[in-house]
This record gives structure tokens, C-alpha cells and sequence, in this order.
């Protein structure tokens, strides 16, 4: 994941990179230098070299990416294309709030294979209320000409929408007004949240308000009787309910596999930790001086290697454990305790992942592929 601009033509009031606890952006350049890019490629391509990797995903990310310029980006894409192996395969995505997409934009990202990621709260005005831009103006019209300006001329290039779960609005209305921009996929996130800054909504009574949402849209996505778009979120859970391999944050048990380049060349873990103290994403490390191999020994990435036994006892003891996984790491922090406790989720993904387990049950006319429920599931 590589920083092409630290900062953001919005201003969204729940953004916890720039409203967080975190505010090492504010010491860094705007932009990543050139020298920042090419040293940033030099590392893509040793590292894909050394490890003989297949395939390998660079997104680029923000702040607000298109701030860096289209052509940036994508002579960036290129160089990292030219230096790694024959056969190695860069699958390129930037992820933007798309208001300052436009057709000659679009083109060009593309003309040079990057696929676009959109952030929106929702289909409809409404729904996006909070992401605002710095003078306080409502970002919706130009979000939602951005996204559907993908729909219509680059669905090439449209790689889908990405969207915070909010308790507080209606799940399918929500949904629906997503499918009416026509994305090819959907990420459904739970916001950051922990146990020391519980996520907006978040009772310590035992009520499931994220848990519930999600099981309104799986319902309406589920029995839709063809697949309108994807749902990462979704098919994760029923392919670990399965058996079967996925890769998410939010779900599993498969190792930590990314790292950030910083708009200064720092490498650092993934934003979200920023969520939970400031410098919880940092490692010391840089382009400059360190490849990426470095990381994979920093005593934080490490930790999330480390698979099971990196998760508390009762995650460990919990039947739900290869699916849930312990959650998003981000979620799992509490001050003074680290992050060796469950998800604050706890209770949310348990209501969501044996709902889901229910619906493939009795779609299959199987036995039920969930256990019983456990007892308890928060600290």
C-alpha cells in the first residue's frame, strides 16, 4: 500500500486517520516525492525477485490519491510492472473518494490497468452527510457522478465501492442505493473502534447493532436469487465456513500481508492501527535503508504472523475461531492490555457469522456448519 498523498480534499468528521489519535501525517511531506516512488518500486521489485512471488496487489492510497495527479500514479504503476519478475503479476487499485474523477482521469488509470476503489457512506445523499469537504459543502454529487461515471464509460477499471457499516441507517434501503451505482463488488468495513474507543452505537450490554445490520443485508443479498454484485464480507464467511482459504482483515486466520509506504518512505503496518494510539503503526523502518523482508521481522508484524497463538485464550477456546479469526486486529486493542483480547465485535461477528452458517445450512439442506453458541464471547 503505498501513500501517493497524505492528505485529503475532504474533511470527514468520523476519518481516524485525520481525527484519530494519530497525527504523525502532520509531519510528513503532502506528496511522496519522486525519489520516494522510484526507491518504492526498486523495493516492490527486489522483494517480488527474492520471494518469486506470482502476483502481487499495489494500491494506492491517500488522503486522496488523485491529489498526486492521474499520471503519477500511473508511470508509478509502470516502473513497478518494469522491475519485477516476467510473470509476475501487479494487480493495481487505487482507492479514492472519487470526486475528483473525471473521464480524462478514468482513462488514463485504465489505459495502465489500475482499477478504482470507491469510498462512499451510501448510494443516496444522505447517507453521506459526514463526508464533507473542507469548507463544510456536501461531497455527494461529486461522488456519485465519479462512481457512475465508472458504471458507464471505464467498468473495465471499476473495481467497487467501499463502505463503513453504520447501525443507524436502514440495512437494505443502504444496500440498495449501492446497487443503483452498479459496482461489480461491495466492502462492507466495521468502523474503527476498540475496546478503549468503543465504535459509535457499541453497548457493553450484549446487543449486536453491527451484527444485526449485516445479517439484513446477507438476507436481502442471499435470497436475491442471483448475485447483483459482490460482497467480499459475505463470501469470506462462507468460504471459511466452508473450509476453504480467504483472505480479509475482518474474518480468518491467514497472516498479516501488508505494509505501507508513507509519503516520506517510511514502511509502516497498516493505517488502522492508527486508530488505536498514536505511533501504533510505525516500525522504524524506510525505503531508503530497508527492504521489505525487514518488516516481516519488526516485532508487530511478527505478532500477526504468529496465527492462533497471538489471539487470547478465549478467542483460542471459542468454536467460531477458524472463521472469526479474533476479528480486525484494530478491534481487538484495549489500553494497558494490548491486543490480545477478542474483538470488540465479539458479539456482532457471533450473531453474523452463525446467521450466515444457518443460511448455507438450510440452503444445502445440511447439518448446521456452525457449532452451538458459546458462552459469553466478551471479556
Amino acid at each position: 500500500m503505498v501513500k501517493a498523498h497524505g492528505r485529503c480534499n475532504l474533511a470527514c468528521r468520523y476519518c481516524y486517520l485525520y481525527e484519530g489519535p494519530d497525527r504523525g501525517w502532520r509531519s510528513r511531506p503532502a506528496a511522496a516525492s519522486a525519489a520516494v516512488l522510484e526507491r518504492t518500486a526498486l523495493r516492490v521489485g527486489e522483494h517480488a525477485l527474492a520471494h518469486g512471488l506470482p502476483a502481487l496487489s499495489l494500491v494506492l492510497h491517500g488522503g486522496e490519491p488523485l491529489l498526486a495527479g492521474a499520471g503519477t500514479l500511473a508511470r508509478f504503476t509502470d516502473r513497478v510492472r518494469a522491475l519485477v519478475p516476467d510473470g509476475c503479476a501487479v494487480h493495481a487499485t487505487v482507492q479514492t473518494n472519487a470526486t475528483l474523477l473525471t473521464d480524462r482521469r478514468a482513462a488514463v488509470l485504465a489505459r495502465h490497468g489500475i482499477r478504482v476503489g470507491v469510498s462512499l457512506d451510501g448510494g443516496l445523499p444522505e447517507h453521506n452527510t459526514l463526508r464533507t469537504d473542507r469548507a463544510g459543502r456536501p461531497s455527494w454529487a461529486a461522488a456519485a457522478r465519479g462512481a457512475r461515471l465508472l458504471a458507464a464509460r471505464h467498468p473495465e477499471a471499476y473495481a467497487g465501492i467501499l463502505t463503513v457499516v453504520d447501525p443507524a441507517t436502514d440495512p437494505v434501503e443502504l444496500y440498495e442505493s449501492l446497487l443503483t451505482l452498479r459496482p461489480p463488488a461491495l466492502d462492507l468495513l466495521l468502523p474503527h473502534g476498540n475496546w478503549s474507543a468503543p465504535p459509535p452505537g457499541w453497548t457493553a450490554g450484549g446487543d449486536t447493532p453491527y451484527g444485526d445490520w449485516l445479517c439484513a443485508v446477507f438476507d436481502r443479498w442471499w435470497g436475491a436469487g442471483r448475485r447483483e454484485t459482490r460482497v467480499r464480507l459475505f463470501e469470506e464467511c462462507l468460504a471459511l465456513l466452508l473450509g476453504l482459504p480467504a483472505a480479509t482483515e475482518s474474518l480468518g486466520l491467514a497472516p498479516f500481508d501488508a505494509v505501507v509506504v508513507e509519503t516520506d518512505g517510511s514502511i509502516e503496518q497498516v493505517d488502522s492501527l492508527k486508530s488505536c494510539y498514536a505511533g501504533a503503526a510505525e516500525t522504524g523502518l524506510d525505503v531508503f535503508r530497508h527492504g521489505f523482508d525487514a518488516a516481516l521481522r519488526h516485532p508487530g508484524v511478527a505478532a500477526r504472523q504468529a496465527g492462533v497463538v497471538a489471539l487470547s485464550a478465549r478467542c483460542r477456546a471459542c468454536p467460531l475461531l477458524t472463521v472469526c479469526g479474533g476479528g480486525h486486529y484494530a478491534h481487538r486493542y484495549r489500553a494497558g492490555h494490548g491486543f490480545a483480547n477478542p474483538s470488540v465485535y465479539c458479539a456482532d461477528l457471533q450473531r453474523f457469522i452463525r446467521h450466515v452458517g444457518r443460511s448455507l445450512a438450510e440452503a444445502a439442506a445440511l447439518p448446521a456448519v456452525v457449532p452451538a453458541a458459546s458462552q459469553g464471547g466478551v471479556p
